[in-house]
């Protein structure tokens, strides 16, 4: 038995690893984000104290396994903790942590979209843009434990090709400007409609709007999709990617995914005959999925 967890800024999702595979959700607590001794207490009351199960987690950071230093915005009481021995140590378990895009990843190339395929780009649209690649069932983690990690560096263009005007830079908090987590994630779309209509609203707005045929909201997300698909192509190009599940809050956006697979197959050098971007079957539970995966392939 493997306890599973995805951990995340707001909460802490639990469940048990069953033999068939499945981790279903058996607890969800706050996250108590900026105190170390109060989230092991909440780690530890979903933990059964008669037995010692190792522990698998699917964390909302990066998680490096050379230096074992963890980078959590979000959860400042482990950034820059040796994670995963301090929770071993904390815990008197078997700790091995897993980056949340990556769970997906492998959630979705093992027991999902991507089953039976060779190269997976899994990808996260939501309050952030993130990736994992899996490729012949195996994840690819690379230095720093970021491979796939597609959301970040200063590659988005506003005014590419002159097909978009009046946006200015998309600043980021990673402390870059241009990066695709800036203008593709929830709160891109936000920005890109504010910019383009100088009204707020929310991305949900935004696309009902849009799917009501209102002017506003549909050259939003013409330029939304647009921006994103031109950054999508290049990864697909790079990965090789046979699929790319789509999880996070805007993968419920069921025809703004098949827009933006659209444009991205319409840009990518490979020709694709059936649909590429594809929500995840796995979009909302992928992170204890794939912290069970993680675990059973760490521990046995």
């Amino acid at each position: 038995m493997i306890d599973c967890f995805d951990i995340g800024g707001t909460y802490i999702r639990h469940g048990r690893l069953k033999p068939d595979g499945t981790v279903a959700e058996e607890a969800r607590i706050k996250t108590p984000s900026g105190d170390w001794p109060a989230f092991v207490a909440a780690v530890k009351s979903c933990l059964q104290a008669s037995d010692a199960c190792p522990v698998s987690i699917s964390l909302a950071g990066a998680y490096d396994r050379r230096t074992g230093l963890a980078r959590v915005a979000n959860i400042p009481s482990l950034n820059g903790l040796r994670a995963e021995d301090e929770l071993a140590a904390a815990l008197q378990r078997p700790v091995r942590i897993t980056n949340d895009a990556d769970c997906f990843a492998l959630a979705e190339a093992l027991q999902g979209t991507g089953r039976g395929k060779g190269n997976v780009f899994a990808i996260i649209l939501g309050s952030g843009v993130g990736g994992g690649l899996v490729i012949d069932g195996k994840l690819v983690t690379g230095p720093g434990g970021i491979a796939g990690e597609w959301g970040h560096g200063p590659v988005v263009d506003p005014t590419a090709g002159g097909t978009i005007e009046g946006l200015p830079p998309f600043p980021c908090g990673c402390g870059l400007t241009n990066c695709v987590d800036a203008a593709g994630s929830a709160r891109g779309l936000k920005r890109i409609h504010t910019l383009l209509s100088n009204e707020t609203l929310s991305a949900r707005a935004i696309t009902t709007g849009w799917e009501d045929g209102e002017q506003k909201t549909s050259r939003t997300v013409e330029v939304y999709a647009t921006l994103l698909s031109r950054a999508l192509a290049m990864a697909v190009n790079l990965t090789g990617a046979d699929i790319v599940p789509v999880g996070g809050g805007l993968s419920n956006e069921a025809r703004l995914i098949a827009l933006i697979d659209e444009k991205t197959r319409a840009l990518a050098l490979a020709r694709y005959t059936e649909p590429l971007v594809v929500p995840g079957k796995h979009a909302r539970e992928g992170g204890l999925v794939g912290a069970g995966i993680a675990g059973r392939l760490a521990f046995g």
